[in-house]
């Protein structure tokens, strides 16, 4: 079939309604608008949220608390889980974390805390640690990386 005899499926396309063009075309006199009213006036525009004088959603509803555009969000990993999941002499890397399930597959930064025992020699990398799991991992024979 060539492109040339594309058309679309008949009663697809139709001509633009025209109104205001009389009373013979059946949206005369008023347009669809309907009688008087600030809707019915030219040049009208809504704002967005306006209700009509009514005090709108956005002011009616409480605001509270502060929301902290620079904070940082960690996803949480205990050294028994780490202890658990890896064998002695694992590299454990954020990639290895999220194939295995750890953490979910879409997390930014991860940051281990210090639940539990290791019990194994494992080399974590991740991107913070809490004072108590860097010590646990370091007495298990194991080694820690900070990545940037």
């Amino acid at each position: 079939m060539p492109l040339n005899t594309l058309r679309p499926p008949k009663g697809m396309k139709h001509p633009k309604k025209r109104i205001g063009r009389g009373q013979g075309s059946g949206t005369g006199k008023t347009a669809g608008a309907g009688h008087k009213g600030q809707k019915s006036r030219s040049g009208y525009k809504f704002k967005r949220g306006f209700e009509g004088g009514q005090m709108p959603l956005h002011r009616r509803v409480p605001k509270r608390g502060f929301h902290n555009p620079f904070r940082v969000e960690y996803e949480v990993v205990n050294l028994d889980t780490l202890g658990l999941k890896f064998d002695a002499g694992t590299v454990v890397t954020p990639e290895l974390l999220r194939e295995r399930g750890i953490v979910s597959a879409n997390t930014g930064l991860i940051k281990v805390l210090g639940r539990g025992d290791v019990g194994k020699a494992l080399t974590v990398h991740a991107h913070k640690f809490s004072g108590k799991a860097a010590e646990k991992i370091a007495a298990a024979g194991g080694a820690t990386e900070q990545l940037a």
